[in-house]
């Protein structure tokens, strides 16, 4: 069992009517009168809806054991999204609404984990950077720094990251899969 107060992003839990629920976001809340609330955005890691919610720190939860397997991205058709364990060769269907955030940092052949509550497949974890192509941007301008403000660039899998005035479409950047963000040419 874990209280709601050591609850914090990227831990799965329990909730007391079953519900596996994974924590996006927690922080503690102390109103100017009253008891000290933890505020949370979570996911319920079956269905794929977020909610905010708020617990008091004391609450207590079962902690969700998840396990996680070396798998690698295979391809995409129509809402599925298909797997394959890199030790056993087991294939896995996932459907895409569940991996939609994650499959926008994967290629195909893309090497990631598997996340599983027992034998059930719950989500995909994928690397803290990769590497992506810019498929499309405006033209760099002459002269530019990199303190400038920046531009949307699209990647090859559609993700839209601001990147610096300087970067060109057919470029490698290094992406941040936690924030999405920019990090450095590859």
């Amino acid at each position: 069992m874990i209280e709601a107060s050591k609850l914090r992003a990227g831990m799965t839990f329990v909730t007391n009517d079953g519900k596996l629920i994974k924590v996006l976001e927690a922080s503690h809340h102390k109103p100017g009168k009253g008891n000290t609330i933890m505020r949370m955005k979570l996911r319920d890691v079956r269905s794929g809806s977020t909610f905010d919610t708020s617990y008091r720190p004391e609450e207590k939860f079962e902690q969700a054991i998840i396990e996680t397997v070396p798998a690698q991205y295979l391809y995409q058709m129509d809402d599925t999204a298909y797997f394959m364990n890199t030790e056993t060769y087991d294939q896995y269907e996932i459907p895409v609404a569940n991996v939609q955030e994650e499959l926008k940092y994967v290629l195909e052949n893309s090497d990631v984990k598997i996340q599983f509550y027992g034998t059930e497949v719950i989500g995909v974890q994928v690397p803290t950077t990769v590497e992506l192509t810019v498929t499309e941007t405006q033209p760099s301008i002459k002269g530019a720094t990199v303190t400038g403000s920046g531009k949307p660039a699209t990647l090859e899998t559609g993700l839209v990251v601001n990147v610096p005035d300087f970067i060109e479409a057919g470029q490698k950047l290094v992406i941040n899969t936690a924030e999405g963000t920019y990090v450095s040419r590859a």
